[in-house]
């Protein structure tokens, strides 16, 4: 399995690269937010999936490991192929389509083209328990502040995305710590992604 790439872009287009890694190149098909985070580096990392089928070995690519947990979600739900996670992944943000789910947004997922009414119910049936499992277990981990509430709220999201709640804390931590602080709960989930 290739779990990342590093190396440089030889080839951007906004539906796939082709990464040049030390002389090999590598043809990975990448969502429309991944494309806007590379767009204007000449080299760098993808976090990557390899789907194997019977004609064919088809690489995805990821800037961010929560765009790959959240697309590796979507695959997992009956009736949802890769092409349409990454329709998703290039149509809303992973915190997005978090958010969506966990609170039933039939309609926010069906506005996402190639997504009809049935497949929306399907995959807010199939992973609401499951993300909302994770947001509502958590326990309050940044005491005092008035950040506390920003914090928690930040932290579930992250934890929806797939993303380890340690790891989650450490980078909800280090965006806080920044010169210039985060003022809202979407800034800092921003800046603790980046961190990740």
């Amino acid at each position: 399995m290739i779990a990342q790439l590093t190396g440089k872009f030889a080839l951007k287009t906004p539906t796939h690269v082709v990464m040049d890694v030390q002389g090999v190149g590598y043809d990975v098909q990448i969502s429309l937010n991944t494309y806007a985070d590379i767009q204007s580096l000449e080299s760098g990392t993808l976090v990557t999936y390899l789907k194997v089928s019977e004609d064919a070995m088809t690489l995805f690519g990821f800037s961010r490991p929560a765009e790959r947990d959240m697309f590796l979600r979507l695959i997992g739900v009956s009736g949802v192929g890769a092409a349409t996670a990454r329709m998703m992944l290039s149509s809303m943000k992973p915190l997005e389509i978090a958010q969506a789910i966990v609170s039933g947004q039939v309609k926010t997922l069906e506005a996402v083209k190639g997504i009809g009414r049935k497949t929306a119910e399907r995959i807010v049936l199939e992973l609401k328990d499951k993300l909302g499992e994770i947001t509502t277990a958590q326990q309050p981990v940044f005491e005092g502040g008035s950040d506390n509430t920003r914090a928690k709220d930040a932290l579930e999201a992250l934890v929806a995305l797939g993303i380890n709640k340690g790891m989650a804390e450490q980078a909800i931590r280090k965006a806080m710590a920044l010169p210039e602080a985060p003022g809202s709960v979407e800034e800092l989930i921003k800046k603790a992604l980046k961190s990740l």
